[in-house]
């Protein structure tokens, strides 16, 4: 996982930072199709928070452990969906930290990286703290274009944005 990417010239990468919700998966869905109707790549960014419990280390080694095999599983299963969906295959990164950070890293270490793409959780589902960090403070240090995707989407919707 997080091999370099190469730019190529014309083509467009597209990063999504991912995890379990229905609105990731939408803006998945949207880059994958985008990356695929312009021979462009996706780029999957799954960022492990820090854990509020470090009472004892022991516990807490385990804990990591635990956080990052299930970040492991998701972003190799969303990678799946990804190139069932569009035939696009993805490059992936797990990180540990705070998302917003973490995302302005990877941005400033791969240059190649063209586009973000959020999805955002239709009110009263889910949370949108990656998309009012982006929006809000996080705003001045990004770098690419930032592209909002209703996580209510339909596929057949997607189609026609893409």
């Amino acid at each position: 996982m997080g091999e370099a990417i190469e730019h190529v010239p014309g083509r467009v990468t597209y990063l999504v930072c991912v995890d379990d919700s229905e609105d990731c998966r939408v803006a998945l869905r949207f880059a994958s199709l985008r990356a695929h109707n312009t021979d462009g790549h996706v780029v999957l960014l799954y960022v492990i928070e820090p854990a509020d419990f470090q009472h004892w280390m022991a516990v807490g080694k385990v804990m990591e452990e635990e956080k990052r095999q299930e970040a492991e599983q998701i972003v190799q299963t969303l990678a799946a969906e990804v190139y069932d969906y569009a035939g696009v295959r993805p490059i992936l990164f797990v990180r540990e930290g705070r998302k917003g950070d973490e995302l302005l890293k990877l941005i400033d270490e791969e240059p190649s990286i063209d586009v973000m793409v959020l999805g955002a959780a239709p009110e009263g589902k889910g949370s949108n703290e990656l998309v009012r960090m982006l929006t809000g403070e996080l705003t001045k240090r990004l770098k690419i274009p930032l592209v909002i995707v209703p996580g209510d989407l339909t596929d057949e919707q997607l189609v026609q944005l893409t």
